[in-house]
């Protein structure tokens, strides 16, 4: 049996690969048990967060003068009632006051969708406004790495 090699119980073993760090994940990511989004939940997600990104480039100067609002992430419930509206503001400062202001217009802001989206939606979900504390989140360990 020449050119065979056998092997034997008392071969050194390989080490174990090297363990792999844990991910960063942002705050705003969360974790549900229930089952994954539906393809109709995506495609109702994407409809929203296109339409209402259009509707907060037009009312940025009535909401929040000199800041910038972005619809950062849309998540819709498995009944399309209510949709969680994750939004980032930039410069970040007076975020309270914004949101404050955001969630006092959001009954014309929701009425805007509907006139968007009445075509492709029967129900205009219930918009439930979140801040989207990734970017501070990011800023901050980027403060801490480099210190």
């Amino acid at each position: 049996m020449a050119g065979c090699k056998v092997s034997s119980i008392y071969e050194p073993r390989k080490p174990p690969p090297p363990a792999i760090p844990p991910k960063i994940v942002p705050l705003h990511i969360e974790i549900h048990t229930y089952k994954m989004e539906s393809t109709r939940q995506k495609k109702i997600a994407r409809l929203l967060q296109k339409e209402l990104s259009e509707i907060f480039r037009v009312k940025s100067n009535e909401l929040a003068p000199g800041k910038m609002i972005t619809v950062t992430i849309v998540r819709v419930s498995p009944d399309v009632s209510v949709a969680r509206v994750y939004l980032s503001i930039f410069p970040s400062n007076e975020n309270e006051k914004v949101f404050a202001s955001i969630k006092d217009n959001l009954s014309t802001i929701r009425y805007e969708l509907g006139k968007q989206v009445h075509n492709q939606l029967r129900i205009i979900p219930e918009l439930a406004i979140f801040p989207d504390d990734s970017l501070d989140y990011i800023d901050n360990l980027d403060k801490l790495l480099n210190t």
